[in-house]
């Protein structure tokens, strides 16, 4: 069950090792990774096709379906699961159309106006895992912040079911979206080919989405080793919960196994002020595992978490930082007076009644983010992930005399008379 340390009896290395997850110590995935990238590379079509039967047990006669299928295979949602797809959509098309804004234009000197616009990035990919767990919730996280910034090509790629098709539940979301076509590619294939083109799946500008450990590790090698941009490092998923004695161990509980059934790897942390509040929690995880369909999936998980006992909600966020966690849960009735400590986290969620799973569906807010700390340096996706901000500068005559003289300084500074002369020409 969950392991359980004391932060006052932790050296700074043990510190930093627990906050540390999914290292591929071996190198095993990196490698297993490297090789399916430059298979796809190699093979296109035909790699895809051979991980298909090989990962996902299924033959592949075409590798995407078109909007007809998408259609049929919709049919299969029941109303009121369509009015919940649909509640979601409009959340989260809600929240993140409030990102759209035009910034303004400034004036830096007297004549000289600079400001930036948005453009949309041309080709994205979106990758909607499907392995353990299918998740049409990922792709309204995705598809509605493209569709909002004005991407033109929208590449989209999820792994194959049994019969060689995708969920209703995908195919459903695909019409609220507008999208007309799902390659059936997963895992870091699906990725390896987004990000060097295929016979069937085009290339694109950047990739987007969360996965498992091999997921993760193709983006990560695809943005050091092509043209290809990724979203985040995001996956697998993790959750840290900071409690004290107000809080609910039925709760907290609850809402660490939402976490550890997404996979093997995910990882929940408890960090708490009580020592009868973990007490309490481990018992209820006990009791709650046990309804779960994936009891064996959350288990495996929980085995890879723990409980620190800290002195004060001070230490705990002092440590909440150092993690850096992908989902961050203050279950705790002083929430107010610790959320401006928060530095380092990818989303959070305050007080006693605000579930992470609400996050991860309907509240409206972004669920693809950044995990394994990266949380330090990213942010979650949002509409400004899809679009790039391009700088413009117009200098008018009273513009180019009031600042070329100082760039004239500068540029005489810096030894670089070609850029001197550039603006010595106009002066003249």
């Amino acid at each position: 069950m969950l392991k359980i340390y004391n932060l006052n009896e932790l050296t700074k290395s043990k510190v930093q090792d627990l906050c540390q997850r999914n290292i591929d110590s071996d190198h095993s995935i990196s490698s297993a990774v490297e090789n399916i990238i430059s298979t796809v590379r190699e093979k296109g079509d035909e790699a895809l096709r051979n991980f298909a039967k090989q990962f996902d047990r299924v033959d592949l006669e075409k590798l995407y379906l078109e909007e007809s299928e998408l259609a049929s295979l919709a049919e299969s949602v029941a109303d009121d699961e369509k009015k919940a797809i649909i509640t979601a959509y409009n959340n989260i098309k809600k929240f993140h159309e409030s990102q759209i804004f035009a910034e303004p234009k400034v004036e830096t000197t007297p004549g000289v106006t600079c400001w930036r616009e948005n453009r949309a990035i041309e080709r994205v990919g979106l990758y909607i895992p499907g392995g353990t767990a299918v998740l049409p919730s990922t792709f309204l996280m995705l598809g509605i912040p493209a569709k909002l910034a004005g991407c033109k090509q929208i590449v989209v790629c999820s792994p194959p079911q049994k019969d060689g098709k995708i969920n209703g539940y995908l195919a459903f979301s695909a019409q609220l979206l507008g999208i007309d076509k799902i390659f059936l590619a997963g895992g870091a294939q699906a990725v390896a080919a987004m990000a060097y083109g295929t016979e069937s799946i085009p290339k694109v500008d950047k990739i987007y989405g969360p996965g498992n450990q091999f997921v993760t590790r193709a983006k990560t090698f695809i943005q050091a080793n092509s043209q290809t941009a990724i979203d985040m490092p995001a996956g697998p998923s993790e959750v840290l919960v900071i409690a004290d004695e107000s809080a609910n161990p039925v709760f907290v509980a609850a809402d660490m196994l939402a976490q550890c059934e997404h996979g093997i790897d995910s990882q929940a942390v408890l960090v708490s002020t009580s020592t009868d509040l973990i007490t309490k929690t481990i018992r209820e995880l006990q009791l709650q595992i046990q309804a779960l369909p994936r009891a064996e999936i959350a288990a495996k998980a929980i085995s890879n978490s723990y409980a620190l006992l800290v002195d004060d909600l001070s230490e705990a966020m002092n440590f909440s930082n150092e993690y850096a966690p992908e989902h961050l849960i203050l279950a705790t009735d002083q929430w107010e007076t610790i959320t401006e400590s928060i530095i380092n986290a990818g989303s959070v969620f305050l007080g006693h009644l605000t579930p992470e799973s609400v996050g991860d569906y309907a509240s409206g807010t972004n669920h693809t983010l950044p995990t394994s700390s990266y949380a330090k340096a990213y942010s979650g996706v949002s509409v400004d992930s899809f679009v790039k901000k391009i700088t413009f500068q117009h200098i008018t005559q009273s513009g180019i005399k009031n600042l070329g003289p100082t760039v004239e300084i500068l540029a005489n500074m810096e030894q670089l008379q070609a850029h001197k002369n550039a603006v010595s020409v106009r002066l003249k």
